[in-house]
C-alpha cells in the first residue's frame, strides 16, 4: 500500500469530574424513577470521566505526525476540559434541552471538537463513565 494514502490514527486520554442528574421534564416522577433509578437523586451523582479521542489522517512526511499532540491537548483543553471538568452539567447551556445522559455528553464532545481541529479528522469519542459503562460517538 502507498503510504501516501494511507491513513494513521492518533488517540489520547482525557480525565475530567462533574456530575449531572438525569432527569427529563417530559416525564412523570414515576417514569423519571423507573427510566433512571439512583441517577435520577435530585441532588445528583459525580463521575470520574475518561475521555478518549481518537483523529486519523495521512501521516505528515515532515512531522512524522497525523496531528500534533500540543494542539490536540490545547483543543480538548479549551473546548472541553475548561467547560465540563469540575460542573454539574445540567447547568451547562446545552443540557438545558436534552438529559445529561453520558449517551448525550459524548455526543456533545464530539460536536465541539470536530470542528475545532485543525489537522486530522476526528473519527470517535468514547467517554467512561465508569469502570463498566462506556459510551461512543463516531463520524459518519
Amino acid at each position: 500500500m502507498n503510504p501516501a494514502t494511507q491513513r494513521a490514527y492518533f488517540g489520547r486520554r482525557y480525565s475530567l469530574s462533574a456530575s449531572h442528574r438525569l432527569h427529563s421534564d417530559a416525564l412523570t416522577a414515576e417514569e423519571n424513577a423507573a427510566a433512571y433509578g439512583k441517577c435520577n437523586n435530585p441532588h445528583g451523582h459525580g463521575h470520574n470521566y475518561a475521555v478518549e479521542v481518537l483523529v486519523g489522517g495521512p501521516v505528515n512526511a515532515e512531522t512524522g505526525m497525523v496531528m500534533n499532540l500540543v494542539e490536540l491537548d490545547n483543543v480538548v483543553g479549551e473546548q472541553v476540559l475548561e467547560r465540563f471538568d469540575h460542573r454539574n452539567l445540567n447547568l451547562d447551556p446545552a443540557f438545558q434541552t436534552q438529559v445529561p445522559t453520558t449517551e448525550n455528553f459524548s455526543r456533545m464532545i464530539f460536536g465541539l471538537l470536530e470542528g475545532a481541529l485543525g489537522k486530522g479528522r476526528l473519527e470517535r469519542v468514547r467517554v467512561e463513565e465508569t469502570e463498566n459503562n462506556f459510551f461512543e460517538c463516531g463520524g459518519v
